[in-house]
């Protein structure tokens, strides 16, 4: 079954973000963009390397109204923990949500029973608190920031212009395509 549209549940959880423990909660979500980053865990070998690309473009997400959430089912102790021994993490500047007892992870439908950790799932909600893209993949494959930010803009983009739609690899102020007749199997 599909997750969009899904409306978030509620919830409320702690975070490590500058330097301080933050409880964060939907009603904090709703009314802006959001992306939820979930991770397997801290202190491993291929989310570093994608939190750090997140962080690079974070500015960006910023820009565009669109904050970033990353998730593991680790605590925020061990956020604060990964955060001070580790340059590469020292560059977050986003919230990174603990999610121990994987309410969110439950939610967002990525958790591993087996393992108590999290796929690698990307979600980009909406003002409103629905699911409107994602992605899950193994765990063995990192994603790139820059796809992200694009689907993100896309997203934004179709949500306030309800005629219109984007094709395949479009970038802000590029064409877009109102449907119709004339279109089906044209391009």
């Amino acid at each position: 079954m599909s997750l969009i549209g899904k409306e978030i549940n509620e919830f409320k959880v702690q975070s490590y973000v500058n330097g301080e423990f933050k409880e964060v909660s939907k009603e904090d979500v709703l009314g802006k963009w959001s992306v939820f980053f979930f991770y397997p865990a801290d202190f491993t070998f291929v989310c570093p390397t994608e939190l750090e690309d997140l962080a690079n473009k974070y500015e960006e997400f910023k820009n565009i109204g669109c904050e970033i959430y990353s998730v593991s089912c680790d605590t925020h102790f061990v956020h604060k923990a990964w955060h001070d021994v580790s340059d590469t993490i020292k560059k977050i500047q986003y919230t990174m949500l603990a999610d121990p007892t994987a309410a969110l992870a439950k939610d967002f439908e990525v958790y591993i029973e087996a393992d108590g950790l999290a796929e690698r799932g990307t979600f980009i909600v909406n003002p409103e608190g629905q699911i409107v893209a994602y992605e899950v993949i193994a765990g063995n494959v990192g994603r790139n920031a820059d796809e992200l930010l694009r689907r993100v803009q896309a997203s934004q983009f179709v949500y306030e212009h309800g005629d219109e739609v984007c094709p395949a690899k479009w970038k802000p102020g590029e064409e877009t395509l109102k449907p119709s007749l004339d279109l089906v199997g044209m391009l």
